[in-house]
């Protein structure tokens, strides 16, 4: 029943995968396909979405009747009525009616207008997101260390919220602009060819406005992205640091620091303001000098009888729509240049190529335990030499190794190695012989366990941070879990037992509460292989106990590596390695080592 239970979910998480896979290339097709070229980037996002944008451009031109109609129905009516015809009062009720069928239609048009625009941009930017944070967990951990997460933040919320603005100016804004400029040029140009041409000169001072001011506000918007994105890292270690800042009353010395970076920012974004006002006000003049001119000439043309009196107040209605469009156009410039560099912001995420695993690899389905280090080399970018240096040795399954010595000879490395994490330059890491480079980590990941030195917890239930990954086990094998993880006296303490919810980074249980979590939710795992990076380091001698009941437990029946910092707790390892100079020193029994009187005797010695 289980197996089946366990099939189905597999085949759902397979089609789940598939279609966020697809979802995923073509975004990245967009990005690879025009990668210098972020406008058309941002229009092949949209792809799937073409139809819901053709009907929000096809009900925007229908909602947006009335706008157009009025300024003709207005020089009807007031034509009639200067002119005295006999049709007089029929054409001014005519005109009235349609205008009034108009501009009620509006409502219904303008519903289904924003529900196809706002459905397909909300989907590319749920989609955008996803794609980034599936992205991330693709990435090496070398890239992760080396990219602060303040950045990523930056990225995955401040830049897509910028494209999402963009993309909302481009359907509603810029969409407005172009219609309302086509229609008034098409209705002018069919009534008066001089007033057409009068209407053209404003063309060039849109376009010298426009040069004038583009490349500094580019370049002061880039500033100011930057200057937000360093900030947001900041604020996060600040946040970060607060127990240790408040410990050593250094409050004034990093509220200083802060401010200095907010500073740094409003300058920046004053800069900004400044500038997007002056070129704001700047256009706004040229263009309005220019309809008064308007005015004047088509009341010069009415006095000559060249024009009808009503036909003034359509082609300064027109005009008026004209600039007015064409000064949108010049004050959504700065917005157009943000969007356009968050777009190749989020593009430096979805084209790194800094991958964890790249191509097909082979699955597993089980593994053994066994694990064999073949002459394996690495060396930390920029490092003198390696910090791992020709080194061989072979675990047998279900074999517990301690890895011992000084800080830096290695240790942890070793275990990111296993883990996958890091890859060695040269030589190779055996799991039931199988090369770790030649299969997929997720399969394999998915029957190791690690216990990290600092236990990570998320804020959440007590019983989500066990069963992390496992949501569907049963109850009674949560218990069992409890119980070999000494638990069962925290649980009881709580108020709401395992519902009791966790703050943020476990705030509100102990070191070694935590750290007992952290060793449940690798017990729920039931690995084969199990990892242990200094558990029991920063821990006080009653929790350290009761840590190391708990692995007692842990490790039988699994391949287990270990890396002790107090070496009194590696004991009962079936073997010792003695980690220095990028190789194993010494390997054998606690006692054997012990006997030899070498390196791990003097080390054991030191903390006597």
């Amino acid at each position: 029943m289980k197996n089946k239970k366990e099939d189905k979910k597999h085949v759902f998480e397979e089609k789940l995968t598939r279609e966020e896979d697809i979802a995923e290339d073509v975004l990245l097709e967009s990005f690879k396909r025009n990668e210098h070229n972020n406008l058309k980037i941002l229009l092949g996002l949209y792809k799937g979405q073409y139809f819901k944008l053709f009907m929000a451009v096809f009900l925007f031109a229908v909602k947006h009747t009335p706008v157009w109609i009025l300024p003709i129905a207005t020089a009807n009516i007031i034509n009639a009525a200067t002119g005295h015809g006999g049709n007089a009062f029929r054409t001014i009720v005519i005109n009235s009616v349609i205008m009034a069928v108009l501009i009620l239609q509006n409502i219904l048009t303008n519903y289904f207008h924003t529900y196809f625009y706002a459905k397909a941009i909300r989907n590319v930017e749920c989609g955008l997101r996803s794609s980034m944070v599936r992205k991330l967990q693709q990435l090496s951990i070398t890239y992760h260390n080396e990219m602060q997460s303040g950045r990523l933040q930056s990225k995955i919320m401040r830049d897509v919220e910028q494209i999402e603005n963009l993309s909302s100016q481009i359907f509603i804004s810029i969409l407005s602009i172009i219609m309302n400029i086509i229609v008034s040029f098409a209705v002018v140009i069919s009534s008066s060819i001089t007033v057409f041409l009068f209407f053209l000169a404003t063309i060039p001072v849109a376009v010298l406005v426009h040069a004038t001011f583009r490349g500094k506000i580019n370049s002061t918007n880039k500033s100011f992205r930057k200057e937000m994105e360093e900030t947001s890292v900041k604020v996060m270690e600040m946040v970060e640091l607060i127990p240790v800042t408040r410990a050593h009353a250094l409050e004034r010395v990093e509220t200083t620091k802060i401010d200095k970076q907010l500073k740094d920012v409003a300058h920046e974004g004053f800069k900004l303001d400044v500038l997007q006002s002056f070129f704001g006000s700047v256009a706004w003049a040229a263009f309005q000098l220019f309809q008064v001119l308007c005015l004047a000439f088509t009341g010069y043309l009415a006095y000559k009888g060249t024009i009808k009196p009503g036909d003034v107040v359509m082609y300064q209605t027109y005009f008026g729509s004209i600039v007015s469009q064409v000064s949108g156009v010049v004050t959504l410039i700065p917005i157009i240049a943000k969007g356009l560099e968050s777009v190749e912001s989020v593009g430096d995420i979805l084209l790194c190529a800094d991958l964890e695993q790249t191509g097909a690899k082979r699955k597993v389905k089980k593994i053994s335990g066994d694990i064999e280090f073949k002459n394996v080399n690495f060396r930390f970018k920029d490092a003198e030499k390696p910090v791992i240096h020709d080194l061989s040795m072979k675990i047998e399954q279900g074999e517990t190794i301690a890895f011992v010595g000084e800080s830096g000879a290695g240790k942890s490395t070793l275990l990111n190695l296993v883990i996958g994490f890091l890859r060695p330059q040269t030589g190779s890491i055996l799991i039931d012989g199988n090369d770790l480079t030649e299969i997929r980590l997720q399969s394999y990941r998915k029957h190791i366990a690690v216990v990290p030195q600092t236990p990570i917890l998320f804020t959440g239930t007590l019983r989500e941070n066990i069963t992390y990954g496992f949501d569907d086990i049963r109850e009674e094998e949560l218990q069992k879990v409890i119980k070999a993880s000494n638990l069962e006296e925290l649980v009881a303490s709580l108020p709401e037992g395992l519902d009791t919810m966790i703050a943020e980074h476990g705030a509100n249980l102990s070191g070694g509460q935590k750290q007992r979590v952290s060793i449940a939710r690798a017990f729920i795992r039931d690995p084969k292989i199990l990892i242990l990076d200094e558990a029991t380091s920063a821990l006080d001698t009653i929790s350290e106990k009761k840590i190391q009941d708990s692995i007692e437990n842990l490790v039988k029946n699994r391949t287990t590596l270990i890396v002790a910092h107090r070496l009194s707790t590696i004991r009962n390892a079936d073997k010792i390695a003695v980690i220095g100079n990028g190789d194993v020193l010494e390997y054998g029994t606690y006692d054997e080592l012990m006997g030899r009187k070498g390196v791990f005797y003097k080390l054991r010695a030191l903390q006597a």
